[in-house]
């Protein structure tokens, strides 16, 4: 049975309920009773007048129509008809057992094919998903058509054809079939994608938002997803404004414009000598100052001239390369650079093409010194923008990437430095953290690489920065649990740990600069590397560095914050003295408080763990009984953060605060706030 013959049968039995009350109203011994019916049953023969003249001006549409048997009638007077049902106002006898009986019987068996209409249906469905796969999308279409043809309302069928639609371009279609998908469900956040994105290809921008933000309304879990969805459709529109404009100056007869037409035009002559392509295309890189000149490249199809070139192919392919070859590469890199500089699309064009983006993670391990630079500064410009860093991570090939970055780490500061910048940037992504997971077994050779490397002929401050970068990469239990498996990581760990307390010195030194970078940069690597000996801990207070890091927390930014309340942390976690030191500078520990309701959930962490240990400095906890600090505590404790650090670092300073002081323990229990505790055990136990 399909949808609309089952709607129609549900109709039919709801109106033999409510005629039947009616009959029996009409043969009421009341009078009043029996006028009502009257009055009802007229008033029902006046809508279905309206209705049946409606229905002179629709489609008529092929539908089973179920008819009951006559009925006896007595006296005939008017025979009027409602609802499929002849009777008289008089006297009407109700449906017989038999008809009721057959009724049942029609939906049983209508139920029945229904089943086996959706058996063939799925069969279809897989049919067309096979085809799909395999690139066959008129197949798929065939199926999934034939697949509908049994059963209207799978919306998945729909789904699936619109998907094969869009593959041909043919939008239009892909559009009715998400319509009719959203008519079997009304939340399917499919259609919704399929919609966004057939309107983006048809430039119905404000359209494809609408559809994208639907998505969000029904599911909001959704939201990483959705943001790049209305990334795409404004990066598209800024595109289509773009070429507009590019338009309309060529049409002017700009000079730049033109030239810029010309010169494309060229340097697609094929089979010149490779100095006649480097020669046009450093004049191309100087022309290329405005937005307009990086879209007329784009839209002159510059991008594939350059890397389809035959002779430029060979210059970058080259093992060996001549100084006429290197300038060709350089000059190529040089000119990407230009037009990429803040240009998403033009980015996307560059990186998105499966040769140049194989292309770039090649020449960033060139032997050739000037192609690695051009190469690292270009992947760094793009790294600068929340989609470069989306597009570099979703189509370079990061092993090899991440290999070429950590062997920066034995060339001058500057480059080292920047390879490192590089890293970090890639580094804070989450889809970068994903992969770094998942495809630990490949990576851990050149994490490995890196802690063998000899810090007395690397760069000191990239090498920190690098394993810095590794130590957050390595948060996740699985992780670490894979690196400790492997042997020769931890002789790696073990050899740097004597070196780690030197740079701790070097950088104890550095917190004397007058330069907020350097003092920066210092606190940062020295936040990482204190914790491995309690000799170096015991010379940092010594040297002042509570007081130094204090002074932070008041005046310095989130990053410095970040670096100095885990410094205190470590000072405070080892030695009583810290401690003591900080109530000294902090008496209400304000400070400490005040970087509780920040959204670093690292930095909260870090400050409920220096708070705890303060708490077993004498008077400290009853000095704060006026303060909300339990509340907040209880607040950390309880809440559903990604880092489990805050949930247990808050709930190991509810228990210092109410050991310290018992009316704490009080206020505790009141808000039942042993329960929140007892469920933060779970952190403790896992981790």
């Amino acid at each position: 049975m399909d949808a609309d013959q089952e709607k129609d049968l549900q109709k039919f039995l709801k109106n033999v309920d409510e005629i039947t009350n009616l009959i029996q109203e009409m043969n009421s011994d009341d009078p009043v009773v029996q006028q009502n019916a009257v009055l009802e049953t007229e008033k029902r023969l006046l809508l279905m007048e309206e209705d049946q003249e409606e229905d002179e001006c629709r489609t008529t549409l092929n539908k089973t129509v179920i008819s009951p048997p006559q009925t006896a009638v007595k006296s005939a007077e008017e025979v009027n008809s409602v609802f499929g049902f002849s009777f008289l106002i008089s006297e009407i006898t109700l449906p017989s057992e038999a008809f009721l009986a057959s009724v049942e019987m029609d939906a049983k068996e209508r139920a029945k094919r229904r089943r086996e209409n959706k058996v063939l249906a799925d069969a279809l469905k897989d049919k067309g998903n096979e085809a799909f796969a395999e690139g066959n999308y008129e197949t798929a279409i065939l199926h999934y058509s034939e697949g509908l043809e049994k059963l209207k309302d799978v919306k998945v069928l729909y789904t699936n054809r619109a998907q094969a639609y869009m593959k041909l371009k043919n939008y239009e279609k892909a559009l009715v079939d998400c319509e009719w998908a959203l008519k079997c469900d009304e939340k399917c956040t499919k259609a919704y994608f399929h919609m966004g994105k057939a309107n983006l290809a048809l430039k119905n921008y404000s359209v494809s938002r609408e559809c994208y933000k639907k998505i969000l309304e029904i599911n909001p879990k959704l939201q990483t997803q959705v943001k790049d969805y209305l990334n795409q459709v404004d990066l598209q529109e800024k595109a289509d404004l773009q070429e507009k404009e590019a338009h309309e100056l060529l049409d002017s007869g700009k000079n730049t414009a033109v030239n810029t037409k010309n010169l494309l035009e060229t340097l697609s002559k094929p089979d010149q000598i490779p100095l006649f392509y480097a020669g046009g295309i450093e004049i191309l890189t100087e022309m290329i100052k405005e937005c307009t000149e990086q879209t007329l490249f784009r839209m002159h199809d510059g991008f594939s001239i350059i890397s389809d070139n035959e002779v430029i192919r060979r210059c970058f392919s080259t093992a060996g390369k001549d100084a006429i070859e290197e300038t060709v590469c350089v000059s190529v890199l040089k000119l990407w650079q230009a037009v990429c500089c803040g240009n998403e699309e033009n980015q996307r064009v560059l990186v998105m093409h499966p040769d140049r983006a194989r292309l770039l993670a090649t020449l960033l391990s060139s032997k050739v010194l000037a192609i690695r630079q051009q190469s690292l500064a270009l992947l760094l410009q793009l790294a600068q923008t929340e989609s470069g860093r989306s597009l570099i991570i979703s189509h370079l090939d990061l092993t090899r990437l991440l290999e070429a970055l950590v062997s920066f780490l034995d060339f001058s500061d500057k480059e080292a430095n920047t390879a490192m910048g590089l890293f970090t940037d890639l580094a804070l992504e989450e889809r970068f953290q994903v992969w770094f997971q998942a495809n630990l077994p490949g990576v851990l050779p050149a994490v490995t690489g890196v802690l063998k490397t000899d810090p007395k002929v690397s760069s000191s401050s990239a090498l920190c920065q690098c394993i810095a970068i590794m130590g957050n990469l390595s948060a996740e239990p699985a992780t670490r649990r894979h690196m400790a498996a492997c042997e020769e990581f931890g002789d790696g760990c073990l050899s740097l740990l004597v070196w780690a307390v030197e740079v701790s010195r070097r950088c104890l030194s550095l917190l004397n600069s007058q330069d907020g970078g350097i003092l920066t940069r210092a606190a940062g690597v020295l936040s990482r590397t204190l914790s491995s000996s309690l000799k170096i801990v015991e010379e940092a207070l010594q040297a002042g560095v509570v007081k130094k890091m204090m002074k932070f927390l008041k005046t310095g930014g989130e990053t410095a914050s970040r670096y100095a309340v885990k410094i205190l942390a470590i000072c405070t976690n080892s030695y009583h003295e810290a401690r003591e030191e900080v109530i000294r500078l902090d008496k209400k520990l304000s400070i400490m408080m005040k970087l509780l309701s920040s959204e670093d959930e690292i930095l909260v962490g870090n400050a409920a763990l220096c708070l705890g240990n303060c708490m077993e400095v004498p008077n400290v906890a009853s000095s704060l009984l006026k303060t909300d600090l339990l509340q907040v505590l209880l607040r950390l404790a309880g809440s559903d953060t990604q880092k489990t650090a805050v949930q247990v670092n808050a709930g190991i300073a509810l228990g210092k605060l109410c050991t310290a002081e018992p009316r704490f323990a009080a206020q505790l229990r009141k808000l039942h706030g042993l329960e929140i505790l007892n469920s933060t055990m779970k952190y403790i136990s896992d981790s």
